[in-house]
């Protein structure tokens, strides 16, 4: 029996039950990058909340500077309106200028990106990230385009990640961990929520649980959260009062609004997508020209109205204390929607995580107040409303509920809404769901890979890894089944435990890791992967 067992194949070995020698190597070798991860990602941790701490305090500066100009020019008589829109018109054109000529991949809220990159569809050049996003989100933003700093918080926290993996030289897979955990690090500083970043990190950016990736991401998120705290205070980010537990008999309205939030984050994805698309198809002269004329017209409704442009962050709160008229509501969604989309389709830094909760709010609290008005003993407190809603948009545009959930808990503080907040978010993910719409971050990064995949993806072969999710219809298939083009070969498989070379017969099983090779030629073969390892009615993708 001994020596029939030593005849097995190596494979053959390893599915019997018996260590082979690289397993056991490739044990310790895991055992050994866990030691040393940790203080590598403190360092990442460090580093990155450093970055968004600067980054904050340069946008607080220039948001200040704004509203000064903005209440100057209000005093003015009669050509006062035109001070902001030169401002905003100015800003946008230094933006998306220095973006398109020094980095194009900082474009957006660069979160596509840094999950490209991830997935091996992108190189992520930091010396360039890292200043243009950090400059051009500064001015983007600060003049008063209805962006964000959330999303380019998360890609400089990647670039740092990507810059201390490459000072240390540590393996590629390493490096795309602390580049993962960067990002955490830089959602836990921007936000001050170490537990959303590292949720993000898991849940959207690396979809990955492994001990490594998890305490990775963990550690940076918890060293940026304190940094950023030590330069900008413990409080929550958001002032709300404490409101109380709401009632049971609230909960069936608590599902109305995760509905409605579902469905207007279908809207909401699709029409910031048609907007991206709109601009994407404007001559490369006249470019600038747009984004200018976009950020004049955004200067124009910060002169009636500054709380509607920027971040948003002070529309949100006002809605959060529920010190807002009902009939006033639809019109600030329609414009702040409007805004949105047309500031991100100009292609200037800035995320979409702030507007999409600025919106969350404002319908949360439309809901509230009408359930208010009908049913009070189930409804006392309306603003509660926004607190949830924020979460159930989030939930329907990104897909990520728990980041959802865990994100408003720590930005607002209010634990009391936790049952709320679950029953929102879940009815809001199956209302997305059901109506078949891509997260907007999927869509992002399938629309921009689908762009250029003549252009930079498949000049050379390429290596990608996708996680093979339950219910995909790769499951339960052989590899010789799978209709992969010529050039497109599998090298690998895992199944967290160990690793092997794939042969023709070799089935795959729900939650495997596969590694392909793809050559220029077949570039087919990735959209073929990408859909055989994901669940029907789920945009989870590669890795």
């Amino acid at each position: 029996m001994k020596n029939e067992t030593t005849a097995l194949p190596p494979f053959d070995r390893e599915e019997a039950g018996a260590p082979a020698r690289s397993e056991i190597q490739e044990y310790l070798t895991a055992r050994q990058q866990r030691r040393w991860i940790f203080p590598r990602a403190a360092l990442v941790g460090l580093c990155a909340g450093i970055a968004a701490l600067l980054f904050r305090m340069a946008l607080t500066g220039a948001d200040a500077l704004r509203n000064q100009l903005i209440t100057w020019a209000q005093s003015l008589p009669a050509l006062g309106w035109l001070f902001p829109m030169l401002l905003a018109g100015l800003g946008a054109w230094i933006s998306v200028a220095a973006t398109r000529r020094y980095a194009p991949e900082a474009s957006g809220s660069g979160i596509p990106h840094l999950e490209a990159v991830l997935h091996r569809f992108r190189d992520l050049n930091w010396k360039r990230v890292l200043p243009v996003k950090f400059l051009g989100g500064v001015v983007a933003i600060g003049s008063g385009l209805a962006l964000g700093r959330e999303g380019p918080t998360v890609q400089m926290g990647g670039a740092v990640g990507d810059a201390v993996s490459r000072a240390l030289k540590v393996s590629e897979r390493e490096r795309l961990t602390l580049t993962s955990a960067g990002a955490g690090a830089g959602l836990a500083a921007a936000f001050n929520a170490p537990l959303s970043g590292l949720i993000f990190v898991l849940e959207e950016v690396r979809r990955d649980f492994q001990p490594i990736v998890f305490g990775a991401a963990f550690v940076a998120a918890v060293v940026a959260d304190i940094v950023a705290r030590v330069g900008s205070g413990q409080f929550p980010i958001f002032a709300v009062p404490s409101y109380p537990v709401p009632p049971l008999a609230a909960l069936p309205i608590f599902a109305l609004l995760g509905i409605a939030a579902g469905l207007l984050g279908v809207v909401f994805n699709r029409s910031l997508l048609r907007v991206t698309a709109l601009y994407a198809r404007i001559p490369a002269r006249l470019t600038l020209a747009a984004a200018a004329l976009t950020g004049a017209l955004v200067g124009l409704v910060g002169w009636f109205s500054p709380v509607m442009i920027g971040s948003g962050h002070t529309l949100a709160e006002t809605a959060l204390r529920g010190d807002m008229l009902l009939g006033a509501i639809p019109l600030f969604f329609l414009i702040r929607f409007v805004l949105t989309a047309a500031s991100y389709g100009t292609g200037a830094p800035g995320g979409i995580f702030a507007p999409m909760l600025v919106l969350g709010a404002l319908l949360g609290l439309a809901v509230g107040e009408i359930a208010h008005q009908f049913y009070p003993a189930a409804v006392p407190f309306p603003a509660v409303f926004a607190v949830v809603g924020m979460a159930a948009y989030f939930t329907a545009i990104v897909r990520a509920p728990l980041t959802g959930i865990m994100l408003i808990l720590e930005m607002t503080g209010n634990y009391n809404q936790m049952l709320p907040l679950l029953v929102a978010c879940f009815c809001s993910y199956a209302a997305a769901e059901f109506m078949k719409d891509l997260p907007i971050y999927e869509a992002l990064l399938e629309r921009d890979l689908r762009r250029s995949r003549e252009a930079h993806l498949l000049k050379e072969p390429v290596v990608v890894e996708f996680i093979l999710q339950a219910g995909a219809p790769f499951v339960g298939l052989e590899v010789r089944s799978l209709g992969l083009p010529p050039g497109c070969i599998l090298v690998r498989c895992s199944d967290g435990k160990r690793e092997w070379l794939p042969k023709a017969n070799t089935r795959l099983g729900a939650n495997m890791r596969i590694t392909a090779m793809v050559a220029p030629e077949a570039a087919d073969g990735l959209e073929i992967l990408r859909r055989g390892c994901q669940a029907s009615g789920s945009d989870g993708a590669a890795e």
